[in-house]
């Protein structure tokens, strides 16, 4: 399964990704991570405000931080 993390870096950025690790391992789910940090890319996956979630390539969160808990429900 793969999650991408758009976002220029910052802390709620971070934060977002951290949650997602931290829900894979929860469910035991192995997640391929990726960090999308380019704006243009970001733009051109519908992402007007950072931080945003994808899992397999949808969009599920846009400008805000999930939490852990949200993320294991997406996730299953």
């Amino acid at each position: 399964m793969k999650v991408t993390v758009y976002g220029g870096g910052c802390k709620n950025c971070i934060t977002l990704a951290d949650n997602a690790k931290a829900a894979a391992k929860e469910l035991g789910i192995d997640i391929e991570l990726e960090k999308v940090t380019d704006m243009a890319e970001i733009a051109m996956a519908g992402i007007m405000k950072t931080p945003g979630l994808a899992i397999d390539g949808r969009v599920k969160v846009k400008g805000r931080v999930a939490t852990k808990d949200e993320i294991k429900k997406l996730l299953r």
